[in-house]
């Protein structure tokens, strides 16, 4: 049994300065790795960025992360990611890579995902070129974490996204912005390639646990909806 820790939408400022590090300190007794699902910081800028990555020092097991919609407000993402690599965070967009914990190895395929809505009130690649764009990005993600899952080739494997797969995880949002939220496309690409729990943030107001139509389970990590500093979900356990 794998122990997986994930959070997302820890908007770290610079008012965060130990806020998350003492929660952090001791992860390593009761998890394997740490999955981190976007919003890292609240406006994706350098110094957020270095601040997360002092409070990311306490932590003793492998990390791995993908950006939200806050942390390329800046367009300073190559320079954040820069940070939190050094700070020894894998992160991924449109990536995989395998954590080998114990004897089982763990493949974690990491996209931001993107919006578009989902199967009887989404949008579609049609009129205007902004929304053919809009679509054709969420399309795009879709499609490469899709053939990133099926690629890997270990015990577990997990889909690290921002953006939901699903509306479930989002009730106790306005049905209004269910568009901006997630898209019904991440979840096809991943039934057709298959994963064993997929972790996404964004959704502050949501829930924590939805599935796809083929019965995976997901998992909304967003830190205002789980008011703590991290979640632990077990692989190969009977529920997840």
């Amino acid at each position: 049994m794998l122990r997986i820790a994930a959070i997302a939408d820890m908007h770290v400022a610079e008012d965060s300065s130990g806020k998350l590090s003492p929660h952090w300190r001791r992860l390593h007794e009761c998890a394997d790795a740490l999955l981190l699902g976007g919003d890292l910081t609240n406006l994706g800028d350098t110094r957020q960025a270095e601040i997360l990555a002092r409070e990311l020092e306490a932590v003793q097991i492998p990390m791995v992360a993908v950006f939200g919609n806050h942390d390329l407000h800046s367009n300073e993402d190559d320079k954040v990611r820069g940070i939190l690599e050094r700070a020894g965070v894998t992160m991924l967009e449109g990536e995989t890579t395998t954590l080998r914990i114990n004897s089982k190895t763990l493949g974690i395929a990491g996209t931001k995902g993107f919006g578009g809505g989902f199967a009887g009130a989404c949008g579609h690649a049609f009129g205007e070129w902004v929304m053919k764009e809009f679509m054709r990005e969420t399309e795009r993600m879709a499609m490469r974490l899709e053939e990133n899952l099926a690629a890997l080739r270990t015990d577990y494997r997990i889909a690290l996204l921002h953006y939901a797969p699903v509306k479930d995880t989002l009730a106790g949002e306005r049905l209004e912005i269910y568009p901006f939220m997630g898209s019904y496309l991440l979840a096809e690409a991943l039934d057709r390639a298959g994963a064993d729990l997929v972790i996404h943030g964004h959704s502050h107001h949501g829930a924590e646990k939805g599935i796809t139509a083929k019965g995976i389970p997901v998992r909304n990590v967003a830190m205002p909806l789980l008011k703590r500093a991290y979640t632990i979900y077990n692989l190969g356990a009977e529920e997840i």
